[in-house]
């Protein structure tokens, strides 16, 4: 894969740049830009969201690792796998604000916490691209149930969505 592309995909078109909290910028820029898609072009189906899931989940180890090699161990610049992540997360979301914001702060406290076994995750064929990118995928599930719970919650208190 030709360098500048390695870096536009692996970063999340540079936002893996981002002097403070990368991860949290790259998380904060998909979120907005799905909310964009949603908001312009309607709701994208489940089975469009899984299978984009799965996309850059496979199409990331591979560039996870590329680009470990190259700036070491998990380097923060790494932030494919919290697409991946925000994808498990938003999986079933409907197109609301407040499922967009719950979206992300959950997914941020289960990828920085990486509690019930998230962190095992990272240790997956000694870390590389597979250990990077799973621990988000696992983050990211965590994430979906708690955003699907925070909306059910919002709802039943009548709270507009």
């Amino acid at each position: 894969m030709p360098r500048p592309l390695l870096y536009a995909l692996g970063t999340f078109f540079w936002t893996g740049f981002a002097p403070i909290a990368p991860a949290t910028v790259a998380s904060f820029a998909f979120a907005a830009a799905w909310w964009l898609i949603w908001t312009v072009a309607g709701p994208i189906p489940l089975g469009v969201t899984a299978a984009l899931a799965v996309v850059v989940t496979l199409v990331g180890i591979p560039i996870a690792s590329a680009l470990e090699k190259i700036h070491g161990q998990d380097p923060s610049l790494v932030v494919i796998d919290e697409i991946a992540g925000m994808l498990v997360t938003f999986l079933g979301v409907t197109a609301s604000p407040w499922g967009f914001v719950a979206g992300f702060f959950w997914f941020r406290f289960f990828d920085i916490l990486k509690p019930f076994g998230v962190r095992r995750l990272e240790m997956l064929r000694g870390g590389g691209g597979l250990g990077i990118m799973a621990d988000d995928v696992g983050a990211g599930a965590l994430a979906c149930a708690a955003t699907h719970g925070t909306l059910f919650l919002l709802g039943s208190l009548g709270i507009g969505l």
